[in-house]
Protein backbone atom coordinates (compact mmCIF):
# COMPACT_ATOMS: atom_id res chain seq x y z
CA UNK A 1 0.00 0.00 0.00
CA UNK A 2 1.13 3.29 -1.05
CA UNK A 3 -0.15 6.09 0.23
CA UNK A 4 0.12 9.92 -0.87
CA UNK A 5 -2.22 13.37 -0.35
CA UNK A 6 -2.54 17.01 -1.17
CA UNK A 7 -2.65 20.02 0.94
CA UNK A 8 -4.41 23.25 0.98
CA UNK A 9 -1.64 25.09 -0.31
CA UNK A 10 -0.37 22.32 -2.64
CA UNK A 11 -1.26 23.49 -6.23
CA UNK A 12 1.39 26.11 -6.47
CA UNK A 13 3.62 22.92 -5.44
CA UNK A 14 3.67 20.75 -8.58
CA UNK A 15 4.38 17.06 -8.41
CA UNK A 16 4.11 17.37 -4.12
CA UNK A 17 1.85 13.72 -4.23
CA UNK A 18 4.22 12.28 -6.42
CA UNK A 19 7.31 13.63 -4.96
CA UNK A 20 5.59 12.36 -1.57
CA UNK A 21 4.84 8.89 -2.91
CA UNK A 22 8.12 8.26 -4.39
CA UNK A 23 9.97 9.24 -1.05
CA UNK A 24 7.44 7.04 1.33
CA UNK A 25 8.16 4.25 -1.50
CA UNK A 26 12.20 4.67 -1.14
CA UNK A 27 11.83 5.56 2.49
CA UNK A 28 13.62 8.97 1.98
CA UNK A 29 13.52 11.10 4.92
CA UNK A 30 13.91 14.38 4.90
CA UNK A 31 17.99 14.09 6.49
CA UNK A 32 19.16 12.04 3.56
CA UNK A 33 20.97 14.69 1.62
CA UNK A 34 21.50 14.39 -2.03
CA UNK A 35 23.86 11.34 -2.29
CA UNK A 36 22.05 9.23 0.16
CA UNK A 37 18.46 10.09 -1.76
CA UNK A 38 20.40 8.70 -4.75
CA UNK A 39 21.50 5.74 -3.28
CA UNK A 40 17.87 4.67 -1.89
CA UNK A 41 16.17 5.93 -5.31
CA UNK A 42 18.74 3.28 -7.20
CA UNK A 43 18.92 0.86 -4.37
CA UNK A 44 14.88 0.22 -4.44
CA UNK A 45 14.49 0.29 -8.33
CA UNK A 46 17.26 -1.75 -9.06
CA UNK A 47 16.58 -4.58 -6.94
CA UNK A 48 13.08 -4.06 -7.96
CA UNK A 49 14.41 -4.89 -11.92
CA UNK A 50 17.38 -3.89 -13.61
CA UNK A 51 15.28 -3.28 -16.69
CA UNK A 52 13.86 0.44 -14.56
CA UNK A 53 17.45 1.94 -15.02
CA UNK A 54 16.39 4.35 -17.56
CA UNK A 55 14.04 5.53 -15.56
CA UNK A 56 16.45 6.49 -12.72
CA UNK A 57 17.56 9.83 -14.56
CA UNK A 58 13.99 11.15 -14.94
CA UNK A 59 12.89 9.91 -10.91
CA UNK A 60 16.37 11.37 -9.83
CA UNK A 61 15.15 14.78 -11.40
CA UNK A 62 12.05 14.86 -9.76
CA UNK A 63 13.41 14.47 -6.75
CA UNK A 64 15.61 17.40 -7.05
CA UNK A 65 18.78 14.75 -7.33
CA UNK A 66 20.74 16.32 -10.09
CA UNK A 67 22.43 13.86 -11.84
CA UNK A 68 26.50 15.40 -13.16
CA UNK A 69 26.14 15.65 -16.94
CA UNK A 70 22.70 14.32 -17.21
CA UNK A 71 21.30 15.99 -20.20
CA UNK A 72 17.62 16.29 -18.73
CA UNK A 73 18.52 20.35 -18.28
CA UNK A 74 18.30 20.57 -22.16
CA UNK A 75 15.66 18.24 -22.65
CA UNK A 76 12.19 19.83 -24.11
CA UNK A 77 10.14 20.49 -20.87
CA UNK A 78 6.91 18.50 -22.51
CA UNK A 79 9.30 15.55 -23.42
CA UNK A 80 10.26 15.65 -20.23
CA UNK A 81 7.59 15.48 -18.43
CA UNK A 82 5.66 12.73 -20.56
CA UNK A 83 8.84 10.11 -19.87
CA UNK A 84 8.39 11.35 -16.08
CA UNK A 85 5.09 10.17 -15.78
CA UNK A 86 6.39 7.05 -17.88
CA UNK A 87 9.30 6.45 -15.52
CA UNK A 88 6.75 6.96 -12.67
CA UNK A 89 3.98 4.29 -14.03
CA UNK A 90 6.80 1.93 -15.38
CA UNK A 91 7.85 1.41 -11.76
CA UNK A 92 4.39 1.23 -9.90
CA UNK A 93 3.62 -1.57 -12.79
CA UNK A 94 6.30 -3.63 -11.86
CA UNK A 95 5.95 -3.27 -8.43
CA UNK A 96 2.49 -4.95 -8.88
CA UNK A 97 3.50 -7.93 -10.41
CA UNK A 98 5.51 -8.46 -7.66
CA UNK A 99 2.72 -7.85 -5.31
CA UNK A 100 -0.60 -6.24 -5.63
CA UNK A 101 -0.81 -2.52 -4.89
CA UNK A 102 -2.81 -0.54 -3.55
CA UNK A 103 -2.38 3.46 -4.23
CA UNK A 104 -4.49 5.99 -2.45
CA UNK A 105 -4.40 9.21 -3.16
CA UNK A 106 -6.06 11.75 -0.88
CA UNK A 107 -7.99 15.50 -1.36
CA UNK A 108 -7.71 15.52 -4.99
CA UNK A 109 -9.47 19.42 -4.67
CA UNK A 110 -6.26 20.75 -4.03
CA UNK A 111 -4.40 18.78 -6.46
CA UNK A 112 -1.94 20.67 -8.80
CA UNK A 113 -1.87 20.34 -12.13
CA UNK A 114 0.84 17.96 -12.69
CA UNK A 115 -0.02 15.43 -10.95
CA UNK A 116 -3.69 15.23 -12.18
CA UNK A 117 -2.32 14.90 -15.42
CA UNK A 118 -0.89 11.79 -14.15
CA UNK A 119 -3.57 10.37 -12.84
CA UNK A 120 -5.08 10.48 -16.20
CA UNK A 121 -2.20 9.02 -17.51
CA UNK A 122 -1.94 6.19 -15.21
CA UNK A 123 -5.69 5.38 -14.96
CA UNK A 124 -5.45 4.25 -18.56
CA UNK A 125 -3.31 1.48 -17.23
CA UNK A 126 -4.77 -0.07 -14.46
CA UNK A 127 -7.75 -1.58 -15.76
CA UNK A 128 -4.93 -4.09 -17.04
CA UNK A 129 -2.59 -4.17 -13.99
CA UNK A 130 -2.54 -5.20 -10.36
CA UNK A 131 -3.62 -1.89 -9.11
CA UNK A 132 -6.50 -0.54 -6.91
CA UNK A 133 -6.22 3.19 -7.39
CA UNK A 134 -8.37 4.99 -4.57
CA UNK A 135 -9.18 8.65 -4.53
CA UNK A 136 -11.38 10.87 -2.28
CA UNK A 137 -12.19 14.57 -3.12
CA UNK A 138 -14.59 16.76 -1.92
CA UNK A 139 -18.05 17.77 -3.87
CA UNK A 140 -16.33 20.73 -5.95
CA UNK A 141 -13.52 18.57 -7.75
CA UNK A 142 -14.65 17.90 -11.21
CA UNK A 143 -13.16 14.73 -13.20
CA UNK A 144 -14.06 12.92 -16.83
CA UNK A 145 -13.24 9.22 -15.18
CA UNK A 146 -17.19 8.48 -14.61
CA UNK A 147 -17.04 7.40 -18.60
CA UNK A 148 -14.58 4.81 -17.44
CA UNK A 149 -16.28 1.00 -17.51
CA UNK A 150 -13.43 0.36 -14.32
CA UNK A 151 -14.27 3.61 -12.42
CA UNK A 152 -16.96 3.10 -9.52
CA UNK A 153 -17.57 6.43 -6.91
CA UNK A 154 -18.73 5.97 -3.76
CA UNK A 155 -20.42 8.79 -2.72
CA UNK A 156 -20.66 9.67 1.15
CA UNK A 157 -23.94 10.39 1.74
CA UNK A 158 -25.45 11.78 5.09
CA UNK A 159 -26.64 8.43 7.27
CA UNK A 160 -29.78 6.77 6.89
CA UNK A 161 -31.97 7.93 10.36
CA UNK A 162 -31.12 4.21 11.04
CA UNK A 163 -27.43 4.35 10.85
CA UNK A 164 -27.07 7.25 12.20
CA UNK A 165 -29.60 6.09 15.05
CA UNK A 166 -26.86 3.21 15.34
CA UNK A 167 -23.51 5.63 15.60
CA UNK A 168 -24.91 7.89 18.02
CA UNK A 169 -26.37 4.85 20.06
CA UNK A 170 -22.94 3.15 19.72
CA UNK A 171 -21.22 6.79 20.60
CA UNK A 172 -23.23 7.20 23.81
CA UNK A 173 -24.29 3.73 25.09
CA UNK A 174 -27.36 2.06 26.75
CA UNK A 175 -27.73 4.05 29.89
CA UNK A 176 -30.97 5.12 30.79
CA UNK A 177 -31.93 8.64 30.70
CA UNK A 178 -30.13 9.29 27.01
CA UNK A 179 -33.34 9.09 24.59
CA UNK A 180 -34.04 12.29 24.40
CA UNK A 181 -30.33 13.38 24.28
CA UNK A 182 -29.79 11.06 21.34
CA UNK A 183 -33.05 12.40 19.70
CA UNK A 184 -31.67 16.41 20.12
CA UNK A 185 -28.05 15.07 18.49
CA UNK A 186 -30.07 13.86 15.50
CA UNK A 187 -31.62 16.43 14.71
CA UNK A 188 -29.09 19.01 14.97
CA UNK A 189 -26.38 16.87 12.98
CA UNK A 190 -28.96 15.73 10.19
CA UNK A 191 -26.81 12.18 9.63
CA UNK A 192 -23.43 13.92 9.33
CA UNK A 193 -21.28 11.33 10.94
CA UNK A 194 -18.31 13.69 11.60
CA UNK A 195 -20.92 16.85 13.32
CA UNK A 196 -21.89 13.55 15.30
CA UNK A 197 -18.64 12.22 16.48
CA UNK A 198 -17.70 15.96 17.73
CA UNK A 199 -20.88 17.26 19.10
CA UNK A 200 -20.56 14.46 21.24
CA UNK A 201 -17.26 15.48 22.59
CA UNK A 202 -18.24 18.41 23.11
CA UNK A 203 -21.02 17.96 25.88
CA UNK A 204 -18.29 15.23 27.06
CA UNK A 205 -15.88 17.98 27.68
CA UNK A 206 -18.86 20.21 28.37
CA UNK A 207 -19.49 17.79 31.46
CA UNK A 208 -22.82 17.47 30.11
CA UNK A 209 -21.83 13.45 29.58
CA UNK A 210 -19.58 11.72 31.89
CA UNK A 211 -18.27 8.36 31.75
CA UNK A 212 -16.24 6.90 28.94
CA UNK A 213 -17.07 6.13 24.59
CA UNK A 214 -19.71 3.81 24.22
CA UNK A 215 -20.27 4.28 28.09
CA UNK A 216 -21.70 7.58 29.52
CA UNK A 217 -24.65 8.60 31.45
CA UNK A 218 -26.00 11.57 32.07
CA UNK A 219 -26.20 13.05 35.55
CA UNK A 220 -29.01 15.32 35.13
CA UNK A 221 -30.24 16.60 31.59
CA UNK A 222 -30.04 20.37 31.97
CA UNK A 223 -33.22 22.28 31.53
CA UNK A 224 -31.92 23.88 28.18
CA UNK A 225 -28.85 22.21 25.89
CA UNK A 226 -27.27 24.57 22.85
CA UNK A 227 -25.72 22.43 20.48
CA UNK A 228 -24.02 24.98 17.52
CA UNK A 229 -26.00 24.66 14.39
CA UNK A 230 -22.68 23.62 12.05
CA UNK A 231 -19.76 21.32 12.77
CA UNK A 232 -16.99 24.35 12.58
CA UNK A 233 -19.16 25.76 15.50
CA UNK A 234 -18.88 22.76 17.54
CA UNK A 235 -15.45 22.71 16.40
CA UNK A 236 -14.63 26.72 17.66
CA UNK A 237 -16.34 26.27 21.00
CA UNK A 238 -14.16 22.76 21.68
CA UNK A 239 -10.85 24.71 20.68
CA UNK A 240 -12.07 27.37 22.98
CA UNK A 241 -12.89 24.76 25.94
CA UNK A 242 -8.72 24.29 25.84
CA UNK A 243 -6.38 25.00 28.16
CA UNK A 244 -4.77 28.02 27.37
CA UNK A 245 -1.45 26.19 26.83
CA UNK A 246 -2.58 23.06 25.02
CA UNK A 247 -4.94 26.22 22.27
CA UNK A 248 -1.93 27.17 21.86
CA UNK A 249 -0.20 24.58 20.49
CA UNK A 250 -3.27 23.30 18.65
CA UNK A 251 -2.68 27.35 17.04
CA UNK A 252 0.80 26.69 16.29
CA UNK A 253 0.05 23.22 14.43
CA UNK A 254 -2.58 24.88 12.45
CA UNK A 255 -0.39 27.43 11.03
CA UNK A 256 2.52 24.43 10.78
CA UNK A 257 0.56 22.61 8.53
CA UNK A 258 -2.50 19.67 8.31
CA UNK A 259 0.19 17.37 8.62
CA UNK A 260 3.89 18.21 10.80
CA UNK A 261 7.02 15.88 11.08
CA UNK A 262 8.69 16.29 15.39
CA UNK A 263 11.65 18.07 14.23
CA UNK A 264 10.06 20.77 12.82
CA UNK A 265 7.11 21.01 15.57
CA UNK A 266 10.15 21.19 18.55
CA UNK A 267 12.09 23.85 16.68
CA UNK A 268 8.39 26.10 15.97
CA UNK A 269 6.67 25.32 19.36
CA UNK A 270 10.45 26.66 21.86
CA UNK A 271 9.38 24.77 24.90
CA UNK A 272 10.79 21.73 26.91
CA UNK A 273 10.13 18.45 24.97
CA UNK A 274 8.37 16.95 27.87
CA UNK A 275 5.99 19.59 28.24
CA UNK A 276 5.19 19.64 24.62
CA UNK A 277 4.83 16.10 24.03
CA UNK A 278 2.26 16.13 27.48
CA UNK A 279 0.61 19.04 25.67
CA UNK A 280 0.25 16.59 22.30
CA UNK A 281 -1.03 13.61 24.52
CA UNK A 282 -3.68 15.84 25.65
CA UNK A 283 -4.47 16.91 22.05
CA UNK A 284 -4.55 13.69 20.76
CA UNK A 285 -6.89 12.40 23.94
CA UNK A 286 -9.45 15.08 22.47
CA UNK A 287 -9.07 13.95 19.04
CA UNK A 288 -7.88 17.18 17.37
CA UNK A 289 -4.75 15.37 15.85
CA UNK A 290 -3.22 11.86 16.35
CA UNK A 291 -0.14 10.30 15.56
CA UNK A 292 0.75 8.69 12.49
CA UNK A 293 3.53 5.73 12.24
CA UNK A 294 6.34 7.52 9.95
CA UNK A 295 10.31 6.42 9.17
CA UNK A 296 12.62 7.91 10.70
CA UNK A 297 10.51 10.11 12.93
CA UNK A 298 6.98 10.71 14.67
CA UNK A 299 4.62 12.56 12.48
CA UNK A 300 1.43 14.07 13.71
CA UNK A 301 -1.47 15.17 11.89
CA UNK A 302 -4.89 16.65 12.62
CA UNK A 303 -8.05 14.05 12.75
CA UNK A 304 -9.67 16.33 9.91
CA UNK A 305 -9.15 19.01 7.46
CA UNK A 306 -12.04 20.96 8.91
CA UNK A 307 -10.52 20.77 12.14
CA UNK A 308 -7.20 22.24 11.06
CA UNK A 309 -9.01 25.23 8.98
CA UNK A 310 -11.48 26.24 12.02
CA UNK A 311 -7.79 26.18 14.21
CA UNK A 312 -6.02 28.32 11.44
CA UNK A 313 -8.43 30.61 11.48
CA UNK A 314 -9.16 30.56 15.28
CA UNK A 315 -5.71 32.59 15.19
CA UNK A 316 -5.54 36.62 15.48
CA UNK A 317 -3.71 37.94 12.18
CA UNK A 318 -0.63 39.49 14.42
CA UNK A 319 0.03 35.91 16.18
CA UNK A 320 -0.57 34.02 12.79
CA UNK A 321 2.01 36.17 10.52
CA UNK A 322 4.65 35.58 13.75
CA UNK A 323 4.00 32.29 13.72
CA UNK A 324 4.42 31.24 9.89
CA UNK A 325 7.75 33.32 10.48
CA UNK A 326 8.84 31.09 12.93
CA UNK A 327 8.05 28.07 11.09
CA UNK A 328 9.36 29.53 7.68
CA UNK A 329 12.92 30.07 9.98
CA UNK A 330 12.90 26.71 11.26
CA UNK A 331 12.20 24.82 7.97
CA UNK A 332 15.38 27.31 6.93
CA UNK A 333 17.38 25.61 9.91
CA UNK A 334 16.32 22.17 9.74
CA UNK A 335 16.31 21.46 5.65
CA UNK A 336 19.13 24.07 5.04
CA UNK A 337 21.18 21.50 3.07
CA UNK A 338 17.33 20.89 0.91
CA UNK A 339 15.92 24.31 0.65
CA UNK A 340 15.13 23.61 -3.04
CA UNK A 341 12.98 20.90 -1.75
CA UNK A 342 11.12 23.25 0.19
CA UNK A 343 10.91 26.38 -1.61
CA UNK A 344 7.22 26.53 -2.47
CA UNK A 345 6.69 26.00 1.24
CA UNK A 346 9.26 28.18 2.09
CA UNK A 347 7.26 30.68 -0.12
CA UNK A 348 3.80 30.65 1.60
CA UNK A 349 5.08 30.85 5.00
CA UNK A 350 7.17 33.97 4.40
CA UNK A 351 4.55 35.27 2.29
CA UNK A 352 1.82 34.70 5.09
CA UNK A 353 4.14 36.20 7.24
CA UNK A 354 4.90 39.89 5.80
CA UNK A 355 7.94 39.11 5.12
CA UNK A 356 8.01 40.22 2.08
CA UNK A 357 11.69 40.11 0.80
CA UNK A 358 11.83 36.55 1.36
CA UNK A 359 8.56 35.53 -0.05
CA UNK A 360 10.23 37.08 -2.98
CA UNK A 361 12.95 34.90 -3.33
CA UNK A 362 11.48 31.87 -2.56
CA UNK A 363 8.82 32.40 -5.16
CA UNK A 364 11.09 33.24 -7.76
CA UNK A 365 12.94 29.76 -6.58
CA UNK A 366 9.55 27.92 -6.66
CA UNK A 367 8.62 29.54 -9.79
CA UNK A 368 12.47 28.84 -11.74
CA UNK A 369 11.86 24.68 -9.95
CA UNK A 370 7.93 24.95 -11.58
CA UNK A 371 9.39 26.11 -15.20
CA UNK A 372 12.16 23.41 -14.78
CA UNK A 373 9.25 20.47 -14.40
CA UNK A 374 6.93 22.11 -17.09
CA UNK A 375 4.41 23.10 -14.25
CA UNK A 376 3.80 26.42 -16.57
CA UNK A 377 0.44 27.75 -14.75
CA UNK A 378 2.33 27.08 -11.34
CA UNK A 379 5.16 29.03 -12.72
CA UNK A 380 2.77 32.56 -13.60
CA UNK A 381 1.08 31.89 -10.56
CA UNK A 382 4.23 31.76 -8.26
CA UNK A 383 6.23 34.97 -10.31
CA UNK A 384 3.65 37.12 -10.43
CA UNK A 385 2.47 36.70 -7.26
CA UNK A 386 6.67 37.45 -6.59
CA UNK A 387 6.15 40.55 -8.70
CA UNK A 388 3.31 41.75 -6.54
CA UNK A 389 4.64 41.81 -3.91
CA UNK A 390 7.64 43.14 -5.10
CA UNK A 391 6.02 46.38 -6.31
CA UNK A 392 5.14 46.99 -2.25
CA UNK A 393 9.19 47.39 -1.74
CA UNK A 394 10.66 50.79 -2.00
CA UNK A 395 11.78 51.42 -5.24
CA UNK A 396 15.47 50.88 -5.41
CA UNK A 397 18.39 49.39 -8.06
CA UNK A 398 18.11 46.16 -6.11
CA UNK A 399 14.35 45.84 -6.61
CA UNK A 400 15.02 46.91 -10.07
CA UNK A 401 17.55 43.91 -10.58
CA UNK A 402 15.04 41.63 -8.41
CA UNK A 403 12.22 42.66 -10.73
CA UNK A 404 14.32 41.74 -14.30
CA UNK A 405 15.53 38.56 -12.85
CA UNK A 406 11.90 37.74 -12.00
CA UNK A 407 10.35 38.86 -15.90
CA UNK A 408 13.25 36.53 -17.56
CA UNK A 409 12.31 33.55 -15.30
CA UNK A 410 8.43 34.64 -16.46
CA UNK A 411 8.91 34.88 -19.91
CA UNK A 412 9.09 31.34 -21.15
CA UNK A 413 6.80 30.28 -18.75
CA UNK A 414 4.05 32.41 -19.99
CA UNK A 415 5.21 30.78 -23.79
CA UNK A 416 4.66 27.94 -22.76
CA UNK A 417 1.37 28.50 -20.45
CA UNK A 418 -0.94 31.57 -22.79
CA UNK A 419 0.30 30.17 -26.18
CA UNK A 420 2.64 32.54 -28.50
CA UNK A 421 0.42 34.90 -29.13
CA UNK A 422 -0.63 35.65 -25.38
CA UNK A 423 0.20 39.82 -24.85
CA UNK A 424 1.58 38.98 -21.74
CA UNK A 425 4.71 37.40 -23.53
CA UNK A 426 5.86 40.57 -25.09
CA UNK A 427 4.92 42.90 -22.37
CA UNK A 428 6.91 40.66 -19.94
CA UNK A 429 10.27 41.03 -22.50
CA UNK A 430 9.35 44.42 -23.30
CA UNK A 431 9.64 45.13 -19.49
CA UNK A 432 12.98 43.06 -19.31
CA UNK A 433 14.38 45.15 -22.21
CA UNK A 434 13.14 48.66 -20.13
CA UNK A 435 15.04 46.91 -16.72
CA UNK A 436 18.03 46.21 -18.65
CA UNK A 437 18.56 49.57 -20.19
CA UNK A 438 18.21 50.91 -16.98
CA UNK A 439 20.49 49.01 -14.73
CA UNK A 440 23.04 48.52 -17.83
CA UNK A 441 23.01 44.87 -17.51
CA UNK A 442 24.15 43.07 -21.15
CA UNK A 443 23.60 39.59 -19.49
CA UNK A 444 20.12 40.08 -18.65
CA UNK A 445 19.75 42.10 -22.26
CA UNK A 446 21.34 38.98 -24.22
CA UNK A 447 18.57 36.48 -22.52
CA UNK A 448 15.59 38.97 -23.00
CA UNK A 449 16.23 39.43 -26.63
CA UNK A 450 16.70 35.92 -26.95
CA UNK A 451 13.22 34.93 -25.66
CA UNK A 452 11.67 37.74 -27.45
CA UNK A 453 13.06 36.87 -30.38
CA UNK A 454 12.14 33.08 -30.29
CA UNK A 455 8.54 34.96 -29.52
CA UNK A 456 8.50 36.53 -32.54
CA UNK A 457 9.78 33.79 -34.74
CA UNK A 458 7.36 31.63 -33.31
CA UNK A 459 4.60 34.27 -34.10
CA UNK A 460 5.74 34.00 -37.56
CA UNK A 461 6.20 37.95 -37.09
CA UNK A 462 9.89 37.31 -39.10
CA UNK A 463 11.00 40.66 -39.64
CA UNK A 464 10.74 41.77 -36.39
CA UNK A 465 12.48 38.63 -35.14
CA UNK A 466 15.37 39.24 -38.16
CA UNK A 467 15.90 42.47 -36.06
CA UNK A 468 15.91 41.07 -32.50
CA UNK A 469 18.55 38.75 -33.70
CA UNK A 470 20.29 41.39 -35.63
CA UNK A 471 20.45 43.39 -32.16
CA UNK A 472 22.02 40.03 -30.27
CA UNK A 473 24.61 39.61 -32.77
CA UNK A 474 25.54 42.89 -32.49
CA UNK A 475 25.84 42.37 -28.47
CA UNK A 476 27.98 39.19 -28.69
CA UNK A 477 30.38 40.90 -31.03
CA UNK A 478 30.57 43.81 -28.90
CA UNK A 479 31.27 41.83 -25.93
CA UNK A 480 33.15 39.05 -27.63
CA UNK A 481 31.32 36.22 -25.74
CA UNK A 482 32.37 32.80 -27.98
CA UNK A 483 28.73 31.75 -26.49
CA UNK A 484 26.61 34.34 -27.38
CA UNK A 485 28.65 34.50 -30.82
CA UNK A 486 27.66 30.99 -31.23
CA UNK A 487 23.77 31.75 -29.95
CA UNK A 488 22.91 34.95 -32.36
CA UNK A 489 24.88 33.54 -35.65
CA UNK A 490 22.58 30.50 -35.27
CA UNK A 491 19.68 32.47 -34.17
CA UNK A 492 20.08 35.11 -37.14
CA UNK A 493 20.83 32.27 -39.72
CA UNK A 494 17.48 30.58 -38.55
CA UNK A 495 15.29 33.94 -39.27
CA UNK A 496 17.05 34.57 -42.32
CA UNK A 497 16.11 30.95 -43.78
CA UNK A 498 12.80 31.12 -42.57
CA UNK A 499 12.67 34.62 -44.44
CA UNK A 500 14.03 32.67 -47.72
CA UNK A 501 17.36 34.50 -47.85
CA UNK A 502 19.28 31.14 -48.11
CA UNK A 503 22.37 32.69 -48.88
CA UNK A 504 23.27 34.45 -45.90
CA UNK A 505 21.60 31.88 -43.53
CA UNK A 506 24.01 29.88 -44.71
CA UNK A 507 27.15 31.75 -43.92
CA UNK A 508 25.48 32.89 -40.41
CA UNK A 509 24.95 29.01 -39.71
CA UNK A 510 28.39 27.86 -40.92
CA UNK A 511 30.16 30.55 -38.49
CA UNK A 512 27.97 29.52 -35.29
CA UNK A 513 28.72 25.48 -36.78
CA UNK A 514 32.51 26.40 -37.37
CA UNK A 515 32.49 28.01 -33.93
CA UNK A 516 31.54 25.34 -32.22
CA UNK A 517 34.87 23.18 -32.62
CA UNK A 518 35.72 20.01 -30.36
CA UNK A 519 37.68 21.57 -27.21
CA UNK A 520 36.33 24.77 -27.42
CA UNK A 521 35.13 26.59 -24.41
CA UNK A 522 31.36 27.85 -24.16
CA UNK A 523 28.99 28.63 -21.96
CA UNK A 524 25.06 28.57 -22.37
CA UNK A 525 22.96 31.79 -21.76
CA UNK A 526 21.39 31.38 -18.17
CA UNK A 527 17.67 31.39 -20.53
CA UNK A 528 18.68 28.37 -22.86
CA UNK A 529 19.39 26.25 -19.75
CA UNK A 530 15.50 26.00 -19.55
CA UNK A 531 13.57 27.97 -21.96
CA UNK A 532 11.33 25.26 -23.31
CA UNK A 533 11.15 26.90 -26.65
CA UNK A 534 14.37 28.26 -27.41
CA UNK A 535 15.77 24.64 -27.16
CA UNK A 536 13.57 23.46 -30.40
CA UNK A 537 14.71 25.80 -32.82
CA UNK A 538 17.22 25.79 -35.08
Amino acid sequence: MLETFSVSHGKAYPYLPLIELLRNYCQITAQDDERRRREKLTGKLLTLDRALEDTLPYLCHLLGVVEPGSALAQMDNQIRQQRTFEAIKRLLLRESLTQPLELIIEDLQWLDSETEAFLGFLGESVPSARILLLVNFRPEYRHDWSRKSYYTQLRLDPLGEDEARDLVHALLGEATGLARLEQLILEQTEGNPFFIEEVVQDLVEGQVLRGERGHYRIEQIPGKLHIPATVQGVLAARIDRLQPAEKALLQTLAVIGKTFPWSLLARVVEQPEDRTKSLLARLQAGEFIYEQPAFPEVEYSFKHALTHEVTYGSLLSERRRALHERTAQAIETLFSAQLEEHCSELAYHFSRSGNTPKAVEYLHRAGRQAVQRSADAEAVTHLTTALGLLATLPDCPERAQKELALQITLGPAWMAKGGFAAAEVGATYARALALCQQLQDTTQLFTALMGLRTFYTVRAELRTARELAEQLLELAEREQDPAWLIQARRALGANLFYLGELVPARARLEQAWHSMTPGSTTRTPTSMAWNPVCKGWP
